[in-house]
């Protein structure tokens, strides 16, 4: 038998799927989290995955990861050392970069601005320059550029950026400059601008190379001892990486491009429940993942993912495709507090995280959190991952009992208050990427996952009106899941400015992206995926003339060659239309023409499972009085275990499985589909 293995990193647990792809049977195990060397608890969990399995580990054929060891490289601000070779002028670019602070009006008081990864001491000028596009202005001091990499190697820098103006239209002098690098100085890893990101705006290409190399040593290192691990432990299997925009990666590319996976753990979340919400019937959903430390939520309308150009890590924009994910502060160790000025309950950005945890898991943890609140009222069992972890009732008491008295509540109330507060946070999650992009929430379905999801899913559902709410069968491993279903992904890229006009040619536009699909059909054949498994697809960006952002359009050659480049500025009109409200009167320009090489690999579907017989009341397992909305109500336990197909049950209710606990409120109903996912809709 073949298996694949889906491993998905968080906060505070690691969640394992394991696949038989034979028969599409899954095994799931969730192990604690462990932030100093995440591979520890990966393989510990690898060993219990294949104890529950009964299989030895060299069966597993493929094994696909999603990591935050780059994202968490970044935020912790424990990168490398990086030098920074920029061209003859451009020496601040880094400390110069965008004319930005945060809101509200006045958040430039308060901004604290980060350091630039590249030191300034770390930053070396090159005399070379390159027009717009691509000719050579002035030639390469070859010299002054072996001067420069030898002292940043004597100064102990730990990775090399090259960032040279307009090397997106003519890369020879970065190319000259790797060169002489690997030369001088081998062992230090090297990124150039125009392999990571050959677009133009100076800045955004050269924050984003630097990061690139910022998080390099520590991903190669860790990619390294893991892979090792995985041989020692007999798992010789190909090993893939997920990239933020949902597609996969060799573990090669992941090494030497780490700034394409800063978000992969949330990608997986958005494919899965994409995949989902069409096998539920609704192909258009909004996502919701809540975890230990933080919540992510996403938009997928028809099917299509929502792909963003530009994301933030920390205060940092970086440039590059991903999932278009919203992430706040709010997870089941969210710390609630009551700030001394207002006076006012607050809950997160402050997590308790894996260790200590919430006080409820008895590791010195002593701050009311979320997982507190839930268990205080009733909505947590006091055991999760299959009773394999007790919560210590009377210490989450203990902690709400605090954050009570600051407030003049009793336990309960502060409870309740601390999960009002966290849902209205993740309320405006939700509405940043529906109704503020013009987008209404009431036509997509809602579909929660991760290991808090399901306890909140429902009362977010009623908060932003999207029905069905739809729990899947395994929803907190369900990012591991995105890794099985995910296809291998890469993008090439040409900066191509030019207004739209009688001068511009339909030929032009189509001769970039037949070189551009023809660099990306190599790249597939270079990853071994057949012909028949290979799909190249386009889009360019555009924008209104003198703009300073795009918007992507899908294109394809047919469509191109049928209705012209015309289309182009109708369907633009139309999207600017619904996202601002205005066309102005002006031309549109094309800014990027993009070839996205596609490969496509077999994955298992989700098998239809027929009516089951009895009724949903037999799957009860105990009934405990538990406080909703300022009361205590008689309330029914179920085992999702014993639930099946056709089953409907009315809140209030508690659904208990290994990886999380579904809550459904008083006047709402839950019917299990063919499917197994459990729909949460209002009573009718």
């Amino acid at each position: 038998m073949a298996y694949r293995l889906g491993i998905d990193v968080g906060g505070t647990f690691t969640d394992l799927l394991l696949l038989d792809v034979q028969s599409g049977k899954t095994f799931l195990v969730k192990t604690p989290s462990t932030p100093q060397d995440p591979s520890v608890g990966i393989m510990e969990g690898i060993e219990r995955i294949c104890q529950v399995a009964g299989l030895s580990p060299g069966e597993i054929a493929q094994v696909l990861h999603g990591t935050t060891v780059a994202t968490n490289a970044v935020l912790e601000g424990k990168g490398a050392r990086v030098g920074l070779l920029t061209t003859e002028g451009y020496r601040y670019i880094l400390h110069l970069a965008r004319s930005w602070t945060p809101g509200p009006l006045f958040g430039w008081i308060i901004m604290k601005k980060p350091e630039p990864l590249a030191a300034i001491e770390d930053t070396r000028e090159v005399e070379e320059r390159l027009s717009p596009t691509g000719e050579v202005v002035r030639p390469l001091n070859e010299e002054k550029v072996r001067r420069d990499i030898i002292d940043l190697r004597d100064r102990g820098i730990e990775s090399l950026t090259v960032s040279l103006l307009h090397s997106y239209a003519n890369p020879v002098h970065e190319r000259r400059i790797k060169e002489l690098a690997a030369e001088l100085c081998p062992d230090i890893p090297i990124s150039i601008s125009s392999e990571i990101l050959p677009e133009f705006r100076e800045y955004e290409r050269t924050l984003t190379t630097v990061m690139n190399a910022y998080v390099k040593p520590k991903v190669r290192s860790y990619f390294l001892n893991f892979e090792r691990k995985l041989r020692e432990a007999g798992i010789n299997s190909v090993v893939n990486v997920v990239r933020s925009d949902g597609g996969l990666m060799t573990l090669r590319a992941a090494q030497d491009r780490p700034v394409y996976g800063l978000l992969s753990g949330p990608a997986g979340g958005v494919v899965a429940a994409a995949y989902v919400g069409r096998l539920a019937g609704h192909p258009s959903v909004l996502s919701l993942d809540m975890g230990g430390t933080s919540t992510d939520v996403a938009l997928t309308r028809n099917g299509q993912l929502t792909i963003a150009r530009e994301t933030k890590v920390g205060y940092y924009p970086v440039k590059s495709p991903s999932v278009d994910v919203q992430t706040i502060g709010a997870g089941g160790g969210s710390i609630a507090h009551v700030p001394e000025v207002t006076g006012a309950l607050r809950v997160g950005p402050q997590s308790a995280g894996a260790d200590p945890g919430p006080a409820c898991y008895g590791r010195g943890g002593q701050e009311a959190t979320v997982t507190d609140a839930n268990l205080v009222l009733g909505h947590l069992p006091p055991q999760l991952v299959g009773g394999e972890m007790s919560l210590d009732v009377d210490a989450a008491h203990r902690a709400v009992e605090r954050i009570g008295r600051r407030l003049g509540l009793d336990v309960h109330q502060a409870a309740q208050g601390i999960l009002d507060i966290v849902n209205e946070n993740m309320f405006g999650a939700l509405r940043l990427v529906s109704v503020e992009r013009g987008i209404d929430p009431r036509e997509f379905a809602l579909v929660a996952f991760g290991g808090a999801g399901p306890m909140h899913a429902n009362a977010l559902g009623r908060l932003i009106g999207s029905w069905p709410v739809i729990i899947p069968p395994d929803p907190g491993v369900l990012s591991a899941l995105g890794f099985l279903i995910s296809e291998f992904k890469n993008e090439f890229a040409q900066t191509f400015i030019r207004v739209m006009d009688d001068r511009l040619t339909l030929d032009e536009v189509l001769s970039t992206m037949d070189r551009l699909g023809e660099e990306a059909r190599q790249w597939l054949i270079e990853e071994g995926i057949p012909p028949q498994d290979q799909d190249i697809r386009f889009n360019i960006d555009v924008r209104y003339y003198r703009q300073g952002y795009e918007i992507p359009l899908d294109v394809t050659h047919d469509q191109l060659r049928r209705e012209g480049l015309a289309s182009l500025k109708r369907r633009f009109d139309e999207i600017h239309h619904q996202l601002y409200g205005f066309i102005p009167a002006t031309p549109m320009e094309l800014v990027n023409i993009r070839a996205i090489g596609v490969g496509r690999i077999k994955h298992f579907e989700l098998h239809k499972h027929e009516p089951a017989p009895g009724e949903a009341a037999e799957a009860i397992i105990d009934q405990h009085r538990i406080y909703f909305d300022g009361e205590f109500i008689p309330t029914p336990i179920y085992d999702r275990s014993r639930l099946g197909v056709g089953h409907q049950l009315t809140g209030p209710a508690i659904i208990t499985q290994y990886d999380t606990t579904t809550v459904v409120l008083p006047g709402y109903q839950c019917t299990v589909d063919e499917y197994l996912n459990l729909l949460i809709r209002p009573q009718t």
